[in-house]
């Protein structure tokens, strides 16, 4: 009887365990940091959704997706960082449901609908010696994409391609004007 446990409330000792630390299961220390995040996921979810009772059920959506699948023994930063991309996997599905698009469309279009000052003469000349040392393909994505603000679809259709097409043209063109000394 030795190695077992004594429940520390037990009325029959309590002085005998005052001192002693107890170690909850994995399992357990994972949900238990789960739920003590899931105030700063509701913080989360709010910002983005701007409704009490929305922002309840999405929270309560997160912690039944992430604590059954919780690893045990995971750090704290493991269990939080799993416990927001649920929460953004949940939001995305939200406004996806509430706004008719799919995810795709939904991250791009909420990406393109960031408000932006007015560009300064050094950026916006920068930026045109940049795309005048591009190719014609890639010079075009990138002014239609982030000039224009048309969608991947609309690029698609003006440049007589596909979606997936554009896609990846767009990272290429990216990529290629990150290799690009505009000083030069």
């Amino acid at each position: 009887m030795t190695s077992d446990p004594q429940n520390p409330s037990d009325p029959a000792s309590p002085s005998d365990h005052a001192g002693d630390v107890v170690e909850l299961s994995s399992a357990s220390r994972a949900t238990d940091i789960a739920l003590d995040e899931l105030e700063l996921v509701y913080a989360f979810i709010y910002a983005r959704v701007g409704n009490r009772a929305d922002a309840e059920d999405l929270t309560q959506q997160v912690a039944m997706k992430a604590i059954p699948r919780l690893r045990q023994g995971a750090p704290a930063s493991a269990i939080r960082g799993y416990l927001f991309a649920t929460a953004r996997s949940v939001l995305g599905a939200f406004w996806s449901t509430r706004l008719g698009l799919s995810q795709a469309e939904l991250h791009e279009d909420l990406a393109m609908a960031i408000p932006q000052g007015p560009p300064s003469d050094e950026s916006a000349a920068r930026a045109h010696r940049i795309l005048a040392r591009l190719s014609d393909n890639y010079r075009r994505v990138l002014e239609l994409r982030f000039l224009h603000g048309y969608s991947l679809k609309e690029v698609a259709t003006e440049m007589r391609s596909t979606v997936g097409a554009v896609k990846v043209m767009q990272l290429r063109a990216l990529r290629a004007a990150a290799k690009v000394d505009p000083d030069a």
